[in-house]
């Protein structure tokens, strides 16, 4: 990303009261004025959102926010990423100071009616799961049984804890902290045999342990939790380029377009590819945009499976299982309609 953020002059415009532009505007045409996007994720999380030594946020998080860049402007680097800590951040799309939020709470009935705000489509499921160590020798949650388990209570993770494991006639010793960054450290210490959180957070407390390949997060999932973009609820026409854009990564995958081979599909024949590839009607104009946006975002992050692969996959260190996130063709939930 270019480092096309000034922050001296974002400090004078919130002194003088100019920092974000009007609600009222249409977000597409204020992202143009502004000559970059600003997006956002809630909460720095490995393999999602991480700043780097250098200043540089990398992830499954920014690589979307890159991607829509790219839509817009054609060029991926035009982007300011910015993280909220905390479950829910609505207000700076409230305010405007973030076009598009694209990790936030999980998506529920009230984030979605009462702040203003609308979850555009789901780009990650997920819920609660189980870290455990190889050695215990299980591979599937319901092998799980007096067992002690580490897990924070802030959600209904307890109470899911006991639905499993009584509708499972097993066992298991609750030890409950307050924070997630607590689980990590009581299991280092032995504290537990098991961690129980969503599998995203059991991912990055995988990542920090000294050899994540000792460590197993079963596949199994006892609650649901679907993650996607968040938008204001007043642009219709913004709700869809952000809709469209992640359809696409997942299209791609559908049809085997990827960002190596994307610039060699030109004489391509099939019909979904090229309308993809903006050879085959124009599904650009309506939203704004250029005939070639799916293009364009295709090549600077990839496919759906290649933005999953650079951020869980084997090279990670910690592979994490696709599950709920193959193609729904592949058994997992992850479907884009059809681009006709």
């Amino acid at each position: 990303m270019l480092n096309i953020f000034k922050p001296a002059l974002f400090l004078a415009a919130i002194y003088f009261g100019l920092a974000a532009p009007p609600v009222a505007a249409q977000t597409l045409e204020a992202v143009r004025e502004r000559g970059f996007l600003v997006c956002g994720a809630s909460n720095p999380l490995s393999g999602f959102s991480q700043l780097d030594a250098d200043g540089r946020w990398s992830g499954f998080d920014v690589d979307l926010c890159r991607a829509l860049a790219a839509a817009i402007f054609g060029n991926p680097d035009l982007i300011e990423f910015r993280s909220y800590r905390g479950e829910a951040r609505f207000a700076p799309l409230q305010t405007g100071s973030v076009d598009v939020l694209m990790r936030n709470g999980a998506w529920t009935a009230g984030r979605d009616t009462r702040f203003g705000a609308s979850y555009v489509t789901p780009t990650f499921f997920d819920g609660q799961a189980f870290l455990v160590p190889q050695s215990l020798g299980v591979v599937s949650a319901y092998e799980l049984d007096d067992v002690s388990i580490c897990v924070v209570d802030g959600f209904g993770e307890l109470q899911a804890l006991d639905d499993f494991f009584f509708s499972n006639q097993t066992t298991f010793k609750e030890v409950v902290y307050e924070e997630t960054a607590d689980l990590l450290t009581a299991y280092r210490a032995g504290l537990c045999q098991v961690i129980s959180a969503s599998g995203r957070q059991l991912q990055a407390i995988r990542r920090e342990l000294s050899d994540p390949a000792l460590h197993r997060i079963l596949p199994e999932r006892i609650s649901k939790e679907v993650l996607g973009p968040v938008v204001r609820e007043d642009d219709d026409r913004w709700f869809e380029i952000v809709r469209w854009t992640v359809f696409a990564l997942i299209t791609a995958e559908e049809v085997g377009v990827t960002s190596l081979n994307i610039d060699s599909l030109a004489a391509a024949r099939t019909p979904a590819v090229r309308r993809i590839l903006g050879l085959e009607g124009d599904y650009g104009s309506p939203l704004g945009l250029r005939a070639t946006f799916m293009t364009d975002a295709i090549r600077a992050v990839g496919s759906y499976a290649e933005l999953y692969d650079r951020h869980f996959g084997s090279q990670t260190g910690a592979a994490m299982l696709r599950g709920q996130n193959a193609l729904w063709r592949n058994g997992g939930l992850l479907y884009a309609p059809p681009i006709l």
